[in-house]
This record gives structure tokens, sequence and C-alpha cells, in this order.
């Protein structure tokens, strides 16, 4: 791709993509839930997130992972890395520093080994477009220091683009689930 084009318009045009896909296919959360590679999922724990408007919403797939094996994040401040806690399905949620539904900060704090990640856009190298905050390019930077982690983005099959304009401090994807396949990348 031949320069980075303005990350701001694209994130607007993408964010209208995503609320139209969220209309014509209603039931992508449950048929990208049935997608997922059950393997190894007993000694692992995963974190998943609280969907924000028209995100992909996790929570069918929360059911087919171990009940105490699930993490949310909470961001601490409006620019650091997220952090994540053990959380149980009706356990309170209270909103961290950006105001999501987070797990409160006396829940047991965790390494996840995979991260569920929300995005606007991703490609078929990896390549992922979040929000534009950088919160999961600096937690999962910090988590892949600390330990090998895998990296699915959860998204509606119509979120891929060609390519991603990329730059050095953008986390990539290692898989990519959708209501139509789970492809884990090279």
């Amino acid at each position: 791709m031949i320069g980075i084009p303005d990350k701001r318009v694209l994130r607007a045009q993408l964010r209208a993509l995503r609320r139209g896909l969220a209309d014509e296919v209603p039931d992508a959360a449950e048929r990208a839930a049935a997608l997922w590679p059950a393997r190894g999922s007993d000694s692992r724990v995963f974190a998943l997130y609280h969907p924000s408007g028209s995100e992909l919403d996790p929570t069918p797939l929360r059911a087919r992972l171990p009940a105490g094996a699930v993490a949310l994040p909470a961001a601490q401040s409006r620019d650091g890395a997220l952090v994540f806690r053990l959380h149980r399905p009706g356990e309170a949620l209270v909103p961290d520093a950006l105001g999501i539904p987070s797990p409160g900060p006396n829940a047991v704090p965790v390494l996840p080994d995979v991260v569920i990640t929300p995005l606007l856009a991703f490609d078929r190298r990896g390549g992922r477009l979040g929000q534009g905050g950088g919160h999961y390019d600096r937690t999962l930077a910090n988590l892949r220091r600390m330990k090998s982690v895998l990296v699915v983005g959860l998204a509606y099959a119509g979120q891929e683009l060609p390519e991603i304009p990329m730059e050095p401090h953008d986390q990539r994807l290692d898989a990519i689930l959708t209501e139509t396949s789970y492809q884990e990348f090279g």
C-alpha cells in the first residue's frame, strides 16, 4: 500500500459498515461461536470483552468456554494498557477508566492465554484496525513480552479488507473468527 490513509476517515466508514452488518447478520455471534475450535480450551484463560455499539458480542462464545477461565479487560487509565481480571457470569461489573463495564479492582488479575479482541477491520495477514485508542496494541505488546498468547479477532466476515494499513506499533492477529469461518494466520 502506498502511503497510509487517514485512519480517522477509514474508522468512521468502517463503523458505519459494522452497524450495517449488525443489522444484516443478527445471528452472527451465535454462528461464530459454533465455529470456535474448542481444542485446548480446558487449560487456558480466555480474555473476552464487553461489546460496545455494534461490536460482535462474544457472549455466545463465552458459553463454549470453561466457566472459571474467562477474564474481561479493565482500563486503569485513558492511555495505558488494559489489565485482565477473572469474571464469572452474574458478577457485578463497574465502569473502568474508559466507562466500559469491567470487573472491579478486587477481581483476580490474570495473564490470558487467548485474547479475543474486537475490531473495525481485519485482513488475511493478521492486520487489525481497532477503535484508534491503541489500548489493545499496548496491551498485546505487553502480554507478548511476558508470554505466548493467541490473539483472535472476533468480527463479521464483511469487516475483511484486502489490506489493513499497519504501523510499527500495530499488533497483528494470530487468527480471525467470523460467522463464516475460523482461520489462523501463518
